[in-house]
Parts: C-alpha cells; sequence; structure tokens
C-alpha cells in the first residue's frame, strides 16, 4: 500500500522522535528543519535535537523517579532520543547524560539513512500548504514568528503563550495540616460550590519578614541572551520584585491575609501563602502567585520556611522563561490534533511539557498516533497510570480549567499519576513502612504498575526486571 507522507515541522528533540516513530510504522515522512537555512538565536549547529541548554535527562531511576520511569517506558517504545542517548552516555551518576556533540550526530544519522525519511531544509513560513493533510508541528519554544503567528490567526490571541511564568508545584501529601488549613477568602464558594478550595498557610509578623528577607537575598537566574526580551507582566511578577518594591507588598498582593481565619487563633494571620489545587486528581497544589527567577537551590531552601511547607516536596519549582506554548486542554484533542484544523498535530514544548525528555516523549506519541490514522488503524491514548498516559493526560485533558493563562508547562512527576488504590504499608520482609520509606514504596509500585500498563498497551513482552 501506498501511503502520503506526513510532514514534521522541526527537527528538534520531538520532532526527530516523531519523524523516527512514523518511519518505523511504514509511514513516508517529510522532515522540514529551517536549520541551517535560518537559524536560531539559541541553536549552534543544524544537527537535528540539538541540546540547547543541558546534555542531561534527568535521572534514570526508574523505580524512583517519574522522568526515569518516563525513560524505560520510552525505550520500550523504540525511543531515538533514548537509543541516542544510551550510546552516547557520559558519567553523572544516577542521572542519563550525554555528549552532547555524539548524541546529536547519532540523531541526525540515523534519521537521514532512513529510507521512509526526507530531510527538506527550508522554513514552513506561515500555515503549512492545504493539501498535507496530515502534519505534526513541533517547533519548540522558539517557533519562527510566522508560524506563530499563524497558529494564532487559528486560535486566537489569548491561546498562544510566549514566556513561562511557573509558580512552585507542591505535592499535596506533603503538606502539614496540623499548621495549614483549607479554606476560600470569606468562604466563598467557588464554581463548584466549595468553600474551601485553597490550602492557606499563615505566617506571623517575624515569619513574614524574615521570608522576605530571604526573597531579597536569594540567589536569582539571569535571562539568557535570546530570552533578554521576556516581558514581565504586571499580573505575573516575580515574587523577589514584588518584594523589592516594598516590604509590605506581598502582605498586600499574593499574600494578603483578609478573609482567612487562622483555625488555631479563630483570626486572620499577619501574612498567608495560599495553593490551589493544579491537577484533576487532586495530588498536586501550585503556590499561588509565586512565579520566581530564584535559583531552584534556593527556592526550595526559602519556600520551605513557610508554615506548613517545612516537609514540602515539590513537583516543579518555580520559573520565568521564553516560551511559545498552546493552550493545549482547551485546543488539543486526546491524539494531540489541534481540534480547529484536525490535519495539525501538535508535539514538544509547544504542548506544554518542559524538559528534553518530556517534548520527546510528546513527539513519540504524536509520531505513533498520526502513524495509526495515516493507517487507518486508530490507536488508543496510553493508560494514565503510565508516564506517557499521565504526561499526555496532563496536556490534553487532566488541567483544571481555571482563569486565563492557568494552564502552565509542567515536568512529568508521579503526581500526574492516578493514585494507588492501596499504598503499600509493609516491605518485602514484612516491616512496617513510615515516612519517607513509605513514599518511596509508593512510587516504587506505581512504577511496576505503570510498566506492566506500557507493555500492555504497546504489546510488548514483559521485563520489567531487565532494567
Amino acid at each position: 500500500m501506498t501511503l502520503n507522507p506526513v510532514h514534521v515541522i522541526g527537527g528538534g528533540l520531538a520532532g526527530s522522535e516523531a519523524a523516527w516513530a512514523l518511519a518505523n510504522a511504514g509511514v513516508p515522512v517529510v522532515l522540514h528543519e529551517m536549520r541551517p537555512v535560518r537559524m536560531t538565536p539559541a541553536h549552534k549547529t543544524a544537527s537535528f535535537a540539538e541540546l540547547v541548554c543541558s546534555n542531561s535527562f534527568r535521572s534514570d531511576d526508574w523505580e524512583n523517579n517519574a522522568v526515569g520511569l518516563l525513560h524505560a517506558e520510552m525505550r520500550r517504545a523504540n525511543s531515538l532520543i533514548l537509543r541516542a542517548g544510551d550510546a552516547h552516555q557520559v558519567p553523572a551518576g544516577s542521572a542519563l547524560a550525554v555528549d552532547r556533540d555524539g548524541f546529536s550526530a547519532a540523531v541526525t544519522a540515523a534519521l537521514t539513512a532512513h529510507p521512509l525519511i526526507t530531510i527538506a531544509r527550508e522554513e514552513i513560513a506561515g500555515l503549512p500548504p492545504e493539501d498535507w493533510d496530515s502534519v505534526i508541528v513541533a517547533t519548540g519554544p522558539l517557533t519562527s514568528p510566522a508560524l506563530a503567528e499563524a497558529v494564532k490567526s487559528l486560535t486566537g490571541e489569548e491561546e498562544l503563550a510566549f514566556f513561562d511564568a511557573l509558580a512552585p508545584i507542591v505535592h499535596h501529601e506533603t503538606i502539614d495540616f496540623s499548621v495549614a488549613w483549607k479554606q476560600s477568602r470569606y468562604d466563598k464558594a467557588g464554581p463548584a460550590g466549595d468553600t474551601a478550595a485553597y490550602v492557606n498557610c499563615p505566617l506571623n509578623k517575624e515569619e513574614y519578614n524574615a521570608f522576605v528577607d530571604a526573597l531579597l537575598a536569594g540567589e536569582k537566574t539571569e535571562f539568557r541572551d535570546w530570552e533578554k526580551d521576556t516581558p514581565y507582566f504586571e499580573g505575573c511578577l516575580p515574587i523577589e520584585v514584588m518584594a523589592e518594591r516594598g516590604r509590605e507588598t506581598l502582605r498586600f498582593g499574593p499574600m494578603k491575609p483578609v478573609g482567612l481565619d487562622d483555625p488555631r487563633t479563630g483570626r486572620w494571620p499577619y501574612a498567608v501563602v495560599q495553593l490551589r489545587q493544579d491537577n484533576a486528581l487532586g495530588t498536586l497544589f501550585n503556590i499561588v502567585g509565586f512565579q520566581t527567577k530564584l535559583k531552584h537551590g534556593a527556592q526550595t531552601e526559602i519556600f520551605r520556611m513557610i508554615p506548613g511547607l517545612q516537609n514540602a516536596q515539590f513537583a516543579r519549582l518555580g520559573g520565568i522563561h521564553r516560551n511559545t506554548f498552546l493552550n493545549s486542554p482547551k485546543l488539543l484533542d486526546a491524539t494531540l490534533r489541534m481540534k480547529a484544523a484536525p490535519r495539525l498535530r501538535f508535539a514538544g514544548q509547544v504542548t506544554g511539557v518542559e524538559g528534553y525528555v518530556e517534548s520527546a516523549a510528546i513527539g513519540l506519541l504524536a509520531g505513533k498516533f498520526a502513524a495509526a490514522e495515516r493507517r487507518e488503524s486508530p490507536l488508543p491514548a496510553p493508560p494514565v497510570t503510565t508516564a506517557l498516559g499521565a504526561l499526555l493526560a496532563h496536556v490534553t485533558a487532566g488541567h483544571l480549567p481555571g482563569e486565563k493563562g492557568s494552564f502552565q508547562p509542567m515536568n512529568v512527576n508521579f503526581g500526574l499519576l492516578p493514585p494507588l488504590a492501596e499504598d503499600p504499608v509493609v516491605d518485602a520482609d514484612g516491616k512496617r513502612l513510615k515516612g519517607a520509606d513509605k513514599g518511596r514504596a509508593r512510587k516504587q509500585v506505581m512504577a511496576r504498575r505503570a510498566i506492566r500498563d506500557i507493555e500492555a498497551w504497546l504489546g510488548a513482552p514483559p521485563r520489567v526486571a531487565a532494567e
């Protein structure tokens, strides 16, 4: 059977993975990459899957770390990015770090050699031609202005963002509710009738002043050269910038305590940090209004100064940086097609994921979905109990609807996966689990469940013990 090609726009991690998935499913691909015809401010070469920042794919520990679990699932799904990463690994402890030049060269060689992949070195300015009936757009955080404008014409001005304003996200189970409590301001009911929609962490005057001092002294990251035109919007100011405007600014901004009664005193605290549910499962809560340019180490130390968050585990830390991404839960269907133009699929960072591996994972899924569609054999989404399925669900359906701009990019983490029906209570030797050991055991059971479910989805033979 002769199949029409699928066009993939963008030769980064997601586009490379999508093209590989398509070609290995027997579907011809035209892979369009504008470099070196037109370079971006961040890239230095014309190689596919060039790593423009770190050379690390983060933890490779599949049993205890969600990104390691994603690695394991992608290896089972014949990921080109993981294959090249494993072949060009450099020492990095339990992390998977790569020789960036060798890695990109391996991806480039594999794509160039595949008989079903045609490389087109050209910029796609504007929407792809109408006769391209299946297109994967994987143009990353530096989507060309012409293409971004074309996408905006389909989606509307409000549905395409050009920067991340990321607030930290906390695992709900690590919040100390002997200090924190749930209440909406003035007990006002939300659309669902909930009068306790927020988690509230109270600070007295001394705690508040110590927190502000730490914010002002904390080490900040700087914008990269190609990000320096990233704007600060008044509604998304970093908390440390607000603190610089005056010691009381935060107390009259995101930390205002009005309408919130501390159950321990019956009174309003001096200041309050609020957290809002971030996913449909209720496992993740974001710190409201806490976008920041603090370095990650400083964030962990400073945010644990907040009463109730002293033992917090973070699914994501905050940040502000340039990025082009869609309001994907509103715009994309379950197979990453744009609802307003189903011939277009999106993949990678433009869909609202963070990280090299997450971007590649969404590319892999986009390629599999497009291949199944081309071969007229529809493919269901991977189970949400898997890292691949949970990441896809975050992009397409798992985020709670909220105010404008509430959807923000996310790294994979165990909080995106549905919880276990029952947490493990004893270890392999029958000893009762508690504290950190209980959390580790929970992750390991979730990881084994994920591997079992992804193998069933892929139709692959089980090999958990071989990881």
